[in-house]
């Protein structure tokens, strides 16, 4: 079932003619750039952003992977996509960034020649609160995978048989992510976020969260990752003291997306999710 959608990829594309992708590097928008560049060779490029609230690693791998295929890959540089939505922190704060990243984005496609832009939104991604598809709706921005009907793992099991090194990546989001609505986010909080988020996947912890309030770390892990973190909790605090974090707690929780969405009160989620 799931190569009929890749064949109707496969067909969004070859209309479009000509695309530029938003690429982060992650599992979604490297499967998208790798069928794009399938059908259009040298009629797509990717768009990276280079900014301190994604993980200097992911940046690093995203260049690899275009580099390694000979996909030609521009950059736009940014700490913030909108500092003063992110300082203030708000509850859609993520609409306020992709709205000005994707027109930073599209205006530099546009100036290169590609017209159409296109992300990595797939069927799957509509099941959250997720402020920032208004933005990409607003703008007119293209989901091929989700107008494919591809969801998640389906674009891994896609993703492995074109053997991408992307198709078993863990799941990522913007460092800001890790940082409770309302609470001021800082270039120094996004680097502590990094440094203890990058310690834990160096000590073998693949789906790792340190979720920030105030100098307070919460660590968020697999469930099975859970006793191991445990028994290795003296490093672990070390570590993360000498970053700059005061007080280590790990979520028996585990790991889930966008827990801190827990936090906002029903009534102020708008409509449009």
């Amino acid at each position: 079932m799931f190569h009929q959608k890749y064949v109707r990829l496969q067909e969004i594309l070859r209309e479009a003619e000509a695309v530029s992708v938003a690429f982060s590097g992650g599992t979604d928008s490297a499967f998208l750039l790798a069928a794009a560049h399938a059908v259009l060779g040298e009629r797509v490029i990717a768009v990276t952003a280079k900014s301190c609230i994604f993980p200097a690693s992911e940046q690093q791998e995203a260049a690899e992977f275009c580099r390694s295929r000979g996909i030609r890959q521009l950059f736009i540089d940014t700490e913030f996509p909108d500092p003063e939505a992110f300082r203030r922190n708000p509850p859609d704060r993520c609409y306020h960034c992709k709205l000005a990243l994707f027109r930073a984005i599209r205006a530099l496609a546009a100036k290169n020649g590609f017209p159409v832009v296109a992300d990595g939104t797939n069927c799957d991604d509509t099941g959250d609160y997720r402020p920032g598809m208004r933005a990409i709706a607003e703008l007119g921005i293209r989901s091929p995978l989700r107008e494919a009907g591809l969801h998640k793992p389906e674009i891994r099991a896609l993703s492995r048989e074109m053997h991408l090194p992307t198709w078993d990546r863990p799941s990522a989001a913007c460092l800001a992510s890790r940082i409770p609505y309302g609470e001021p986010v800082t270039a120094e909080k996004v680097r502590m976020v990094d440094a203890a988020e990058t310690f834990l996947r160096e000590r073998g912890f693949r789906q790792v969260r340190v979720r920030m309030q105030s100098k307070a770390a919460r660590i968020e892990l697999l469930p099975d990752d859970i006793p191991s973190a445990v028994m290795h909790r003296e490093e672990i605090a070390k570590k993360l003291r000498e970053i700059g974090f005061s007080y280590i707690s790990l979520d028996m929780e585990g790991y889930r997306t966008g827990s801190l969405n827990e936090t906002i009160p029903i009534n102020d989620i708008p409509e449009f999710t």
